[in-house]
């Protein structure tokens, strides 16, 4: 799987831009604020139907701008692709497969793996279990339609019943027989996300560990534990078990979307103990496991969309990096970076071919390339 070309109109701070795309590796260079994390948002939308970051789209937008549109030209499997996002503003969004609309977003989902690693990713590990249940989530919808299916049931029963027990508790009322019709629905979605969820744990893990441990040098042990409180009453008891305390909260207390995942590095909390770099090298071997996993499930290479992952890194470990990215099992590579040339002198040391971007003001300049 790799696009050939990407073409933004009216996409964040582009009016226009052709991308024209290596199949091996693309560099985007420039200052920060110039644009690079928008051209790989702009892929990653190709690939999901939305932006990396969560962005409304009524924020997407150019300036003031009243629609945007992406179209990305590859190949999957040996067939040409055409993918086409139009999303008019304050019009229902749609996207195109070979100029056959979708009827359902979610069914582009999985198509094109993707996996972006960003400096946002830091909230993965400093702020709430919803960021990490994201990175479950962001994977298998990918790799299971019906997952994706069902989580989107899941959530929408989840608002519903919410919403009832805080009128409940507004109105000091209260209907058994809703709530009933709630429950029942939630359960069986929730115990295909639970099992799917673990077994993906059995799978992840060891190539977490894997890949930690080359990158931080064969020095460190990773380890990542998924915590659930299905792992303890089944969905069904856990609704009746906490009913009261769900009227007197206004929202319901357990259930799959409390679930969470526990990083530890060398059998410590990665969240307290951790160094800048050590934090660095685990995410980037998170998001480097959730490749792998993708590819072996999927019998094909994602893409990997990587935004300014070198910050703060010598030039020694930035050699080990890419060497490790453009010797391994990947397939098609965006990368961006503020250093104009840093990615494409090691890319042309190790003769890979590659095109490099500078970037400044929202328009993408093919500086060099190299064809092998």
């Amino acid at each position: 799987m790799h696009f050939d070309r990407v073409i933004l109109t009216e996409f964040k701070n582009y009016h226009y831009q052709q991308i024209d795309c290596n199949p091996r590796l693309n560099c985007f260079v420039g200052l920060n604020g110039m644009g690079k994390t928008n051209l790989l948002d702009a892929i990653y939308y190709l690939c999901m139907g939305k932006s990396y970051f969560g962005l409304n789209d009524q924020y997407i937008a150019y300036h003031e701008s009243p629609f945007f549109r992406l179209e990305g030209h590859g190949v999957i499997n040996g067939h040409s692709e055409k993918i086409v996002v139009k999303a008019p503003l304050g019009q229902r969004k749609t996207m195109e497969r070979n100029d056959l609309p979708y009827e359902r977003l979610g069914d582009h989902v999985g198509l094109i793996p993707v996996v972006f690693a960003a400096p946002d990713d830091i909230q993965l590990i400093h702020e709430g279990s919803e960021a990490r249940r994201r990175l479950l989530d962001n994977t298998l919808s990918q790799l299971d339609q019906h997952y994706l299916q069902l989580l989107l049931r899941y959530n929408h029963l989840l608002k519903q019943r919410n919403a009832a027990l805080k009128q409940f508790a507004d109105t000091h009322t209260f209907n058994p027989a809703l709530l009933a019709v709630y429950d029942e629905q939630l359960v069986d979605p929730a115990q295909y996300i639970y099992t799917r969820r673990s077994d993906f744990m059995e799978r992840f893990l060891p190539l977490l560990k894997a890949n930690h441990y080359t990158i931080s040098g064969k020095r460190e042990e990773a380890d990542c534990r998924y915590e659930s409180p299905l792992q303890q009453a089944s969905m069904a008891e856990l609704l009746h078990k906490n009913l009261d305390k769900d009227r007197l909260l206004g929202r319901t207390t357990g259930g799959i979307h409390r679930d969470d995942l526990q990083f530890m590095l060398e059998g410590q909390p990665i969240k307290r103990f951790a160094s800048q770099g050590q934090t660095k090298s685990f995410l980037l071997a998170l998001k480097l496991a959730q490749y792998d996993l993708m590819r072996e499930e999927k019998n094909m290479s994602p893409l990997l969309l990587l935004d300014d992952i070198f910050d703060k890194l010598d030039q020694e470990r930035v050699e080990h990096l890419m060497q490790l990215l453009l010797e391994g099992p990947y397939g098609q590579l965006f990368v961006s970076d503020t250093h104009p040339d840093r990615i494409a002198a090691i890319a042309a040391r190790m003769s890979v071919p590659f095109f490099n971007y500078y970037i400044e003001k929202g328009v993408a300049t093919l500086q060099n390339e190299l064809n092998i």
